[in-house]
């Protein structure tokens, strides 16, 4: 399984991810290679587009803004969100946002403070969530892959920051609400 990044698969990642299909995708396969791969990367989070899936999967790995769970290979939060819909987004939060599949360019992104979504679980079950804070940014990012967006475009300007880098900006500057309204 080999990461797609923009150094070579930059228009494999601009595609909009088809929806998965229940009844004729190996979906749970799919679930089982993000939750590899994030197993062995520090991460919070992938869709499947990242790693040569471009199926509509977010797997949330880590909600909390802290790095140190990123880095605690052990830690999974194990969230899984099939063919997700944000139906409503409110307030505004901003936080130096990183990528697997952008190398070493970050940038600060404003993201919704709060979204309500509709989703299916790995069962094919419908359902309707809030998230909130952290956990609405981790998705959002996410979520933009599946649309082949990427953070890189929405930052005001991005920078080139190794890992080191990244988490003493962090701890500077630590994950903002604007505003929850």
């Amino acid at each position: 399984m080999k990461r797609k990044t923009i150094d070579g698969d930059l228009e494999y990642l601009r595609q909009v991810s088809a929806d998965v299909d229940f009844d004729k995708d190996d979906y749970l396969d799919y679930i089982d290679k993000l939750k590899e791969y994030c197993s062995k990367n520090v991460v919070y989070a992938m869709a499947p587009v990242q790693i040569g899936i471009p199926k509509r999967i977010i797997y949330m790995k880590n909600t909390k803004p802290d790095m140190e769970n990123n880095e605690d290979f052990s830690y999974d939060e194990e969230r899984v969100y099939i063919n997700p819909i944000i139906t409503k987004k409110v307030g505004k939060t901003k936080f130096l946002e990183g990528c697997e599949s952008c190398l070493d360019y970050v940038g600060v992104v404003e993201r919704p403070y709060k979204i309500e979504i509709s989703y299916y679980d790995r069962f094919g079950n419908k359902k309707n969530d809030i998230l909130e804070g952290f956990e609405a940014t981790v998705f959002s990012h996410e979520f933009d892959h599946l649309n082949g967006v990427l953070h890189i475009d929405l930052a005001e300007e991005v920078f080139e920051m190794n890992y080191d880098e990244k988490k003493k900006y962090r701890s500077e500057h630590p994950y903002e609400i604007i505003s929850k309204e």
